[in-house]
């Protein structure tokens, strides 16, 4: 799986370089195994965000991306948008991805977190509860499912870890919010690519049934 993240992230057109940030050794030699870049972290982050902060820290990149290892579907091409968005946006720090939900149950589905924006495209708040609420029955309003995909300008990612966690991030466990309560700017950039991360055994199975698939059709 870890292989198919950098495989897929090594197709984005900006990056420039790629490398795998762990403090697990057994995931450190998967990935020595296809020769991919590893740099060992501290065990004790909080987030993601903060053992990124720590592998940034020994590169000279004016952006850095975080891409997550549990996502081996990702689009190349949503990491470009999402690269180019923070480059368009010079008065944010960071940017993400936002798609739109097309089914239902994924609105109410406290595991699938929500973003709302601004008219500009900056993210006003993440949550796991449906956002916006629609007061009147009858009303309708696009829901936004929020991709666990960031871009970061250097010197605020470093900057990230030192910053105080606020009372929402405690009580969403979002660590974007950390951001938003610190009084800093999130570019959101709207995608059709739809993220799936591999958090369980079912996960896994449906992963490499889309893979097998795709193999075939390659034939």
């Amino acid at each position: 799986m870890l292989q198919h993240v950098w495989e897929r992230a090594s197709q984005a057109r900006y990056i420039t370089s790629l490398v795998i940030a762990t403090d697990d050794e057994r995931i450190r030699d998967a990935a020595e195994d296809f020769s991919a870049r590893v740099i060992m972290t501290r065990a004790d982050h909080l987030s993601g965000t903060d053992r990124a902060a720590e592998a940034a820290s020994a590169s000279n990149a004016d952006l850095i991306v975080n891409i997550q290892g549990d996502e081996p579907t990702i689009d190349p091409a949503a990491i470009d948008c999402a690269i180019l968005g923070l480059i368009e946006n010079q008065d944010a720090p960071m940017a993400t991805l936002k798609v739109c939900i097309r089914r239902a149950e994924d609105v109410h589905d406290s595991n699938i977190v929500k973003v709302v924006t601004d008219l500009r495209g900056q993210a006003i708040y993440f949550s796991r509860h449906p956002v916006p609420f629609l007061r009147e029955r009858g009303e309708s309003a696009a829901f936004f499912k929020h991709i666990g995909l960031y871009v970061y300008r250097r010197d605020f990612l470093l900057g990230y870890a030192d910053l105080p966690v606020g009372p929402l991030e405690r009580a969403e466990r979002l660590e974007q919010l950390r951001a938003l309560e610190n009084g800093y700017k999130i570019q959101v950039i709207e995608t059709d690519y739809d993220s799936f991360g591999v958090d369980t055994p079912e996960d896994l199975q449906r992963v490499s049934e889309i893979f097998e698939k795709s193999m075939v059709s390659e034939t």
